[in-house]
């Protein structure tokens, strides 16, 4: 069922990350600590950092990058018109190939938003 995609990717990626720092050394360490403070307002605000990362993970193709950034996007305040105006540069970008990861970004977009989530049952 779509309704707990969210929910289990938060879990999952928490769960993975426990051992990734179980293992993990100095440069690791610093790689995450930059990626965290990297996506905090400066002089761009969170939320367009947050719609940066959803690009560029629609870009690149990474699921589990997109379902993170979008939640991200939910949470700082983005509207269904900017999620899909974001999306559609990254479509612009990255081309067709870039439909099917599109696809599951508005069906996770879709699972955040209040008014949607019972239609996923």
């Amino acid at each position: 069922m779509a309704e707990c995609r969210v929910e289990k990717f938060k879990s999952e990626r928490e769960r993975l990350n426990e051992i990734v720092m179980k293992y993990a050394g100095k440069g690791t360490k610093r790689f995450y600590a930059i990626d965290s403070q990297a996506y905090k307002a400066g002089a761009l605000s969170a939320k367009t950092k947050e719609l940066l990362g959803l690009v560029g993970s629609l870009v690149l193709r990474c699921d589990d990058c997109i379902t993170y950034h979008a939640i991200r996007c939910n949470e700082e305040g983005v509207s269904d018109e900017e999620m899909e105006e974001a999306l559609h540069i990254g479509l612009v970008i990255g081309g067709s190939i870039t439909i099917p990861h599109m696809r599951r970004a508005m069906e996770c977009w879709d699972e955040l938003k209040p008014d949607t989530k019972s239609k996923g049952k």
